[in-house]
């Protein structure tokens, strides 16, 4: 049977194509997957190691086991400890640098840049960033700055900016003093190590230990030491690595560069079978379940034009088994080259995403076997499954029924079975979905915080949905093609090409049914996605709009008012308020502290209701009054305020207890969140700040936007540039939220659109496949019809508004049950925070529906061609 196999499948290689395509990107998924994952994983391993620099070895603290006493010694561990001196002797020992890290601004005149500056080290090889111009630092009060600190600073090497320790302080607990250091080299960052920063600032170890409050570099506490270990061969000497165990400090231990890189692989939950990995694959499981369609009728048609075929091998004596084996076997060789030939493509195609820097900076081609097997394998087997339908037709095919041209008969027994078993899948889904909703009408915030019910309540949904979908797809085949027939029978009035189109349609709802259902999944994935992404988006739009009531609010001790000018220039932007403000104690009447609090100073009421965003009511603000909110924003508790009066301290003594008090009369409004930072933030008349009563220690910015005609992002991006010079402002507000949390889900919903996508591709392979085998069915058909009188032109129209019945039906449907488990989706995960919002995402379903009816006319080409090349009295002969 094998020659017989290869001869068949030579003979039907053109209707083999389409399958085998389908079958090429689902395999060339699942291997970029894998090979993705690589990337991943061999990207974190020298993210993790950056920090080594040239270093192979490390010596770092092994902390498990350890009480609370042992880890305060670890942590107490000194730079002298080490005995750096001694190690710096041992033979093998080319560098050791110990990495002791300081956030720090670097001033130059009035301009301020934030940065992270690291120790410096006598053997350059070790640091983790490059020095590109200049020299390294090793005197006294040297550093090294990245060229984009230098160009904001407008400094050059030679020149003298000002160090200033973001964290420690004096001995009086103040800012620690500033110190005046000269620039002697440029920095590059080309591994991303501090690329928060745009590079690191490398340090002589004197200013290092400066910055973190040392005395000298020896008494500076640090946990860990880089070394350069010469190599005997692949390894090193065992006697180094023994000679430097032997001056490590106790509970410190030695870990080569590739331990520490598959420790950290390992500590986030990395590795062969990483979650990312997981749920990339399921979108390749997903697109080999739609090819399985796509393969599963192009082997029903395989068998079924092969019927006198099979008969006549039925009657030179092969039995039941031998057919049976010989569909399977066929189908494993097309699995076989059309998965290896996947694989190859998605190497490919990850090669030369990597080579052109499209993916994560840094990222290269890394093979493993799963690559290989895991494609190929689950490509044959996916394959050989979807031809076990059609591999036991052709074991029922008989001589006599065989000499008649049949179509594939429907097992009425399976339509049974598979009707009652979606029609259950269902009602079950139905329930479990309406099961959810209710609930999570019902469901408090104690439940929330539980999390146990609400997971319960999330996994019915999830559960309700996949059911639903499931049932819809196994019954496709009753209820699909009767909606393909009453849609095709008002488009049958349009000419005879529709009706011809019609028609076909009607002929194997089954095939039309399998195939439209391929469309169907993609489709309603995609719509899913995108109307849960909108509905996350203006649900939570909403829902912090009631939780705040400025737009923009931005707090830091060197907002100046120039800043504050710059913004108010920003287009979008209406209103800004710049203000003194100061951290207070909220004292209760025992003189408890009950809240930390923010009082700013503003000139009057009517200039803080431009800003607001809420009802300010009668309230005012003069000398003796306080406007405070009526709820903590931390604890959400209602603050009340004994004989409506509210005493804040505002100074304090070197114990902490309160040295100066003031007293206010309390006026409340219903304002949220001013900033989340504090239990409270109220308004006083800013006299308070000019009259000793307050002391300001720092600026507030309250903004509001115009969101007519703006983009939020951009209004957001030019507010924090305005500020960039401001090295500990924060911003925050709604708006901020807004964007960020815009960013987060347009950048998944692209992710998962795109995963998505490939299952809607292999759908669309499948219609052009569907088209391309019922022209083939159809040569006789066809050849009569043009022998009547009807046109090429008219016979193409036929083939591309059959496509387009199967793909725009398929979608329209796809849409709805999108749309609506979108919205099942949102309400149950969103509605616990806010009114939850029910949008129809006219975008992108447009586009998705777009797309298939392009790609369904471009499908009806060739088998169009294939269908009018032929003569009619050709094609009557040969049928």
């Amino acid at each position: 049977m094998w020659s017989i196999t290869m001869k068949l499948m030579r003979k039907t290689m053109r209707m083999l194509i389409p399958a085998g395509i389908a079958i090429v990107i689902g395999t060339a998924f699942i291997a970029s997957t894998f090979l993705f994952g690589n990337a991943m994983n061999d990207s974190l391993s020298r993210q993790a190691t950056s920090m080594f620099g040239g270093a192979n070895y490390a010596i770092s603290p092994a902390t498990d086991g350890l009480d609370e006493n042992e880890l305060n010694d670890v942590y107490s561990t000194t730079v002298g400890d080490f005995h750096l001196d001694r190690m710096n002797g041992i033979e093998g020992v080319n560098g050791v640098r110990v990495a002791m890290e300081s956030g720090v601004t670097v001033s130059k005149g009035d301009n301020h840049v934030s940065g992270e500056a690291i120790t410096t080290a006598r053997n350059g090889r070790l640091l983790p960033v490059d020095i590109t111009e200049g020299n390294q630092p090793i005197d006294n009060n040297e550093v090294a700055l990245p060229g984009s600190v230098m160009k904001q600073l407008g400094v050059n090497i030679g020149d003298t900016v000002t160090l200033t320790s973001r964290y420690a302080t004096d001995d009086e607990g103040g800012k620690a003093q500033a110190t005046d250091v000269r620039v002697v080299g440029i920095t590059s960052d080309p591994n991303g190590t501090y690329s928060y920063y745009g590079g690191a600032v490398v340090a002589s170890d004197d200013l290092i230990a400066r910055m973190q409050g040392a005395d000298d570099f020896n008494s500076a506490e640090a946990t860990t030491v880089y070394l350069d270990l010469a190599k005997d061969g692949n390894t090193v000497s065992a006697k180094t690595i023994r000679e430097v165990n032997r001056l490590l400090p106790k509970h410190f231990n030695l870990m080569s560069r590739q331990e520490v890189g598959d420790a950290y692989i390992k500590g986030v939950g990395v590795g062969e079978t990483s979650i990312v990995t997981i749920f990339l694959l399921c979108f390749g499981v997903l697109a080999m379940l739609v090819a399985a369609l796509v393969i599963a009728n192009t082997f029903q048609v395989l068998v079924a034009q092969r019927r006198r075929t099979l008969a006549l091998l039925r009657t030179i004596g092969a039995k039941k088994g031998q057919l049976y084996a010989s569909v399977l076997l066929e189908s494993c060789l097309l699995g076989l080259i059309a998965s290896i030939l996947g694989v190859a493509l998605g190497s490919a195609l990850m090669g030369a995403a990597c080579a052109s820097g499209i993916m994560r900076q840094g990222m290269h081609l890394i093979f493993s076997w799963q690559v290989f097997v895991v494609p190929i394998v689950f490509g044959v087997i996916m394959t050989v499954l979807a031809s076990l339908g059609s591999a036991r037709s052709a074991t029922s095919v008989t001589p006599l029924e065989a000499l008649r041209p049949l179509e594939l008969t429907d097992d009425r027994r399976s339509g049974r079975a598979r009707a009652i078993i979606g029609m259950l899948f269902t009602v079950v889904g139905i329930a479990l979905a309406a099961f959810s909703v209710w609930q999570m009408q019902t469901i408090g915030d104690a439940d929330m915080l539980n999390g146990s019910r609400f997971v319960m309540i999330l996994l019915a949904a999830i559960a309700g949905a996949g059911l639903v979908f499931l049932g819809l797809v196994l019954t496709a085949v009753f209820w699909l093609p009767v909606l393909m027939k009453g849609v095709g029978a008002l488009v049958s009035l349009s000419g005879p090409s529709a009706k011809v189109a019609h028609a076909n349609i009607q002929k194997n709802p089954r095939r039309i049914a399998a195939t439209g259902a391929a469309l169907l999944i993609g489709v309603t994935l995609v719509s899913t996605i995108a109307t849960g992404a909108t509905s996350a988006k203006e649900t939570m739009n909403n829902a912090l709009a009631t939780r705040y009531s400025v737009d923009v609010v931005a707090t830091g001790s060197d907002i100046s008012r120039q800043m504050a000018n710059a913004i108010r220039g920003i287009k979008g932007v209406t209103d800004v308020v710049y203000a003194p403000s100061a951290n207070v104690q909220l004292k209760d009447s025992d003189g408890n502290v009950s809240a930390s609090t923010l009082l700013i100073g503003v000139k009057n009421i009517d200039e803080l209701k431009k800003v607001m965003r809420v009802d300010l009511g009668d309230s005012t603000i003069n000398a003796d009054t306080v406007l405070m909110p009526q709820y903590n924003a931390q604890s959400g508790e209602r603050m009340t305020f004994g004989q409506g009066d509210a005493t804040f301290g505002t100074a304090w003594d070197e114990n902490g207890d309160t040295k100066r008090t003031l007293e206010l009369k309390v006026r409340q409004a219903d304002y949220r969140r001013i900033s989340s930072a504090y239990g409270a933030v109220g308004f006083v008349d800013e006299s308070h700040f000019t009259n000793g009563d307050l002391d300001t220690n720092s600026h507030t910015l309250l903004v509001r936007i115009n969101e007519t005609g703006s983009t939020l992002g951009s209004v957001f991006d030019s507010i924090q540039s305005a500020l960039s010079k401001s090295p500990d402002v924060a911003v925050s507000g709604p708006i901020a939220e807004r964007v960020q949390w815009g960013k987060m889900i347009d950048s998944m919903m692209m992710l998962m659109v795109g995963l998505i996508a490939v299952a809607v591709l292999i759908a669309l392979v499948g219609v052009a496949n569907t088209l391309s085998l019922s022209v083939i069915e159809r040569t006789r058909e066809s050849a009569t019809l043009r022998a009547i009188g009807m046109t090429r032109g008219q016979l193409r129209r036929s083939l591309g508004v059959e496509a387009l019945l199967i793909s725009l039906v398929s979608g329209v449907v796809g849409v709805v049950l999108g749309t609506l488990f979108g919205w099942l989706g949102s309400y149950v995960v969103f509605s616990t925070y806010g009114s939850v919002v029910f949008p129809f995402e006219w975008g992108i379903n447009g586009i998705v529906l777009g797309v298939a009816a392009v790609a369904a006319l471009l499908a009806s080409v060739f088998p169009a061609r294939r269908a009018v090349k032929t003569p009619p009295v050709e094609a009557l002969a040969e049928a």
